[in-house]
C-alpha cells in the first residue's frame, strides 16, 4: 500500500453515496502522498540522526573520509548517508528525499524488483556521490556526513522522469538542465560562502562536490535501474 487515507463510513449501511446523492463526500486526500519506500527512508534519515545523537561516538567512525577510503574503509561510503550534522540537516535532506524520491518509486514500482531497485538506487547514487567528493579531496583527512549526495540523485532521476512525462527522458531535455543547471548555481554558491547560509552548519562546509556528482549520477542511473525494476519501454 503507498498511501494512507483517512475515510469515515458510509451513512446509511456499507453503499456509499454518489456524487448527486445527499450526504456524498469527496475522496479524501493521501496523508502523505508518496510510495511507501520513500516514506521509510525519509522517516529513516530522522530516526538515525535520533539514534546518531544518542551514539555521538558512531560519527568519527562511520563518516566518510577519502583518506580512511585510501585505507580500505569501505564503510563510509554507505554508512555516511546515515549521518548528519544537526537537525536542521537531516531535515532537510528528508524533506528533500520526500520530494524528489516520490516520482523515482512511483516510476520503478510497488513490486519487489522495484523497490529493491529504488532502494539500489538510492545508495548507488551516495556512494557516486561520496567517490566524487574523494576525487576532490583526494588523500585528505576530511570528514563528510549526510544524505544529501543521495538525494540529489533523486533529484537527477525526477528531472530526467520530468522530461519524459514519467519515463526517463532525454539526458539534456529541458527539465534535466534546467534543474541541473539551477542545482550548480546553489552549489558554486555554497562552495564560495561555505556553511554560511545553511541553518545550522556552524562553521563546517559543504560538499558541493558530492551533491553534483549525485545529481550526475541520477540522471544517467534512472534508466539501468527502471530496466533493473522491471520497466520496459511500450
Amino acid at each position: 500500500m503507498n498511501v494512507v487515507y483517512f475515510e469515515a463510513p458510509a451513512p446509511g449501511g456499507s453503499r456509499s453515496p454518489q456524487p448527486d446523492e445527499p450526504g456524498y463526500r469527496p475522496p479524501s486526500e493521501p496523508i502523505v502522498n508518496a510510495p511507501w519506500p520513500v516514506v521509510t527512508l525519509t522517516v529513516s534519515i530522522v530516526a538515525f540522526f535520533m539514534a546518531q545523537k544518542a551514539f555521538p561516538f558512531a560519527t568519527d567512525v562511520l563518516a566518510f573520509s577519502p583518506v580512511r577510503l585510501l585505507d580500505g574503509h569501505y564503510v563510509g561510503l554507505i554508512s555516511s548517508q546515515f549521518l548528519h550534522g544537526s537537525w536542521s540537516h537531516a531535515l532537510m535532506n528528508a524533506a528533500f528525499v520526500l520530494a524528489f524520491g516520490a516520482p523515482v518509486g512511483r516510476y520503478l514500482g510497488p513490486r519487489a524488483s522495484g523497490v529493491a531497485s529504488f532502494f539500489l538506487f538510492y545508495l548507488t547514487c551516495g556512494v557516486l556521490a561520496c567517490l566524487g567528493f574523494a576525487a576532490f579531496h583526494w588523500g585528505q583527512d576530511a570528514a563528510m556526513v549526510g544524505a544529501s549526495g543521495a538525494a540529489s540523485g533523486l533529484m537527477g532521476a525526477a528531472a530526467r522522469l520530468i522530461g519524459g512525462q514519467g519515463r526517463p527522458g532525454k539526458l539534456l531535455s529541458q527539465a534535466v538542465t534546467g534543474m541541473g543547471g539551477a542545482w550548480i548555481l546553489i552549489n558554486v554558491i555554497m562552495a564560495f560562502t561555505g556553511g554560511a547560509l545553511i541553518p545550522g552548519a556552524g562553521e563546517a562546509g559543504v560538499a558541493w562536490e558530492a551533491h553534483l556528482a549525485g545529481f550526475l549520477a541520477g540522471v544517467l542511473l534512472i534508466g539501468p535501474f527502471g530496466w533493473l525494476a522491471g520497466q520496459r519501454e511500450a
